[in-house]
């Protein structure tokens, strides 16, 4: 019989989230009675699979292997018909490596998820425009709700409304989930009445990226084989919102099995230019905040899938620090990297949700019991802010053609940013990151993936997926079958030496600026560092992003220093000119949730 009480504290638990058809309908493979039976291992098979792996043995060592390597096939097909769940992690967990000396700016003391925050509150006397209120942060649309300038009900409708005009045209909804929002909302309302708020989310419209498990809501990974699946239980970070008081109003396109911003409705589009996407792999959450179809969002990032679309559809997206948010009931990608994060209209807004989001939930061990205090007006005087010279001076990367040609505005815009910050007291100092192969590392880690897809690739429904390239999701989980175990424990003690480096380099600074699209984003998600990216402006009518990263745990920093961009920019445009539906429904049209 297996331990229950490991069970109970396991943090993948989607499979008791979900009816048995994903674990029986999904995990299985062809029985092995339907298979031909193995032919023996050659030495021609051995040579072939060296060339493969970039080693060479000679012929007498090749005979020597040739029986081991056979019955290491008899042993890989001996797991393989172990009936595992996807709620079941490897025998590891991944530790942000960070130096005893490096004390967080923040109290002593563990997590107090939802405690109440010193936050902006705007005046609330009298009603905005419908079409101010959709693109309101979440601290002005809190005082309006709370002073009951506002109901809950009547913002929910709104966004409602708008969800359903726009939400299909940018292909950024997958379900909508109407009853259940109207009725959060009445229960907002009946406890603002009665003198019981609960904080600055009470009554405010949300949606999630759809990987996060909504009991009875459909849960669909953005990937056609899983389209029907529905969860019997919340995801943590769902039940933490709803314990805010938030409003769940829609499930928000992911890339298929978090990848990119195609997914099996179509590809999410952006807001400021529907001709283009708004990248991935949270692109729903990041097309609908900038849209004003939701109050925020709440996403996923393993390699760049907060910071890339939140800086592509210009709002504030936070990748917190990996193990400040509990993953559970959430899709897995890559158990040593995935993180929960906000997108929203503000970094303040940002803050909001992290507070609620944060701190242990019993079933995700990798979850860290630290403070996260807010501290808004957090002074750019007193800190140390490196920056990375080389990358607001010339393009990063292998960038597309069209990145090459919008780079000579990016960098004004960014330039811009720098002197605000400059303007605003903070000392910049140049700053270089680490000279390692993240990008090759990086890639080696995909074997967490293949793993998490394992009985999904040999059962051929990998093929079911939309994209069909090369760099696409599918073809990405054939090709980490072959990446060997010892590349990838190399890869994974690279990792541990990567992050003292980081940790050298956030010996000299509280904080570092960047592009958006830095080499640095794939660095510190492999250190697990936090970061938020902030619209600096536009370039072509596109958003520019500038990201703030900062130590371990201090997610306040980070946060502080962009609330301090913020007030310090020139004003920028903040909402798109939306039109109404850009396209046809089709397999794109949201689902509506009774």
């Amino acid at each position: 019989m297996p331990d229950k009480t490991a069970q109970a504290r396991s943090r993948r638990t989607f499979l008791k989230l979900v009816p048995a058809t994903i674990g029986a309908g999904m995990a299985v493979p062809t029985s092995n009675a339907a298979r031909p039976e193995p032919a023996g291992v050659t030495k021609d098979d051995l040579e072939a699979a060296e060339r493969l792996i970039g080693i060479s043995f000679n012929d007498s060592e090749r005979e020597i292997m040739r029986q081991n390597v056979a019955a290491n096939r008899d042993h890989f097909e001996a797991i393989r018909r172990l009936p595992i769940g996807y709620d079941v992690e490897p025998a590891f967990t991944f530790k942000p490596y960070r130096r005893p000396s490096h004390n967080l700016r923040t109290s002593a003391g563990g997590a107090t998820p939802n405690a109440r925050l010193r936050v902006d509150r705007p005046n609330a006397s009298a009603r905005p425009s419908d079409e101010d209120l959709a693109f309101m942060p979440v601290t002005s649309l809190a005082a309006l709700v709370e002073s009951r300038v506002i109901s809950s009900r009547e913002l929910t409708e709104l966004y409602l409304a708008r969800l359903k005009r726009y939400g299909d045209g940018l292909h950024c909804v997958v379900t909508l989930t109407e009853d259940l929002a109207r009725d959060q909302a009445a229960q907002a309302d009946r406890e603002i009445r009665s003198g019981r708020y609960r904080g600055p989310l009470h009554g405010i419209p949300y949606g999630i990226k759809d990987l996060f498990a909504t009991k009875g809501i459909r849960t669909t990974w953005g990937a056609k084989p899983y389209e029907n699946e529905i969860p019997t239980a919340d995801a943590t970070a769902v039940e933490r919102l709803r314990d805010a008081g938030a409003v769940l109003a829609a499930k928000l396109s992911t890339g298929e099995l978090a990848y990119g911003d195609v997914w099996f409705g179509g590809r999410t589009r952006n807001p400021w230019n529907v001709e283009r996407g708004s990248s991935g792999s949270s692109a729903g959450p990041a097309a609908a905040t900038a849209a004003g179809l939701v109050g925020f969002a709440v996403g996923t990032e393993t390699g760049g899938s907060i910071i890339s679309p939140a800086h592509t559809c210009g709002v504030v997206g936070l990748r917190p620090t990996y193990g400040r948010i509990s993953r559970q009931g959430v899709m897995t990608l890559r158990w040593t990297m995935d993180k929960v994060g906000p997108l929203a209209r503000s970094a303040e807004d940002c803050a909001v949700v992290l507070n609620a989001l944060y701190g242990p939930d019993g079933r995700d061990e990798t979850v860290v019991d630290l403070p996260f205090v807010w501290d808004r007006s957090l002074s750019l005087a007193g800190l140390r802010v490196g920056f990375l010279e080389d990358e607001f001076n010339a393009a990063t990367g292998d960038g597309t053609e069209d990145e090459r040609r919008r780079w000579p505005a990016q960098k004004r815009v960014l330039a811009a940013a720098l002197d605000a910050l400059r303007g605003a007291g903070a000392r910049l100092e140049p700053v270089t990151l680490p000279d390692f192969p993240v990008r090759a590392m990086y890639a080696v880690l995909n074997a967490e993936a293949g793993a998490a897809f394992d009985d999904m690739i040999r059962a051929g429904k990998v093929n079911e997926l939309a994209g069909k390239g090369a760099n696409d999701r599918a073809n990405q989980l054939r090709i980490s079958r072959l990446i060997p175990a010892v590349e990838y424990v190399r890869a994974q003690r690279a990792r541990t030496l990567l992050g003292q480096r980081m940790e050298d380099v956030m010996s000299e600074c509280d904080v570092f600026l960047a592009p958006s699209t830095s080499q640095s984003v794939t660095t510190t998600n492999l250190t697990g560092h936090p970061a938020v990216t902030v619209n600096a402006g536009f370039a072509e009518r596109l958003p520019v992003g500038l990201m703030v990263t900062g130590r371990l745990y201090d997610e306040a920093t980070v946060l502080g220093v962009a609330a301090a961009y913020e007030r310090a920019r020139s004003a920028i445009e903040d909402r798109p000119r939306l039109t109404g539906p850009t396209g046809s429904g089709g397999a794109g049209h949201p689902h509506r949730h009774p």
